[in-house]
């Protein structure tokens, strides 16, 4: 069984690869550091949940 994310987590994770594809990796670290870099988001929880998905998300597609 997988965690189940808020479609807020997914919506701004994709949007972030989508338009940012060269920047994201399937690095947690380096996620982070972006996600706060490029968003507006103001939790630091929120912060990781977002570069945690982003790196879940890059190691499932093919890009």
């Amino acid at each position: 069984m997988g965690n189940i994310r808020p479609t807020y987590i997914k919506r701004v994770a994709t949007e972030l690869v989508d338009k940012y594809p060269r920047a994201f990796s399937a690095d947690f670290e380096n996620n982070k550091v972006l996600v706060q870099r490029l968003t507006t988001v103001k939790s630091i929880s929120m912060r990781n949940r977002i570069a945690g998905y982003i790196s879940r998300y890059w190691q499932s597609k093919k890009f």
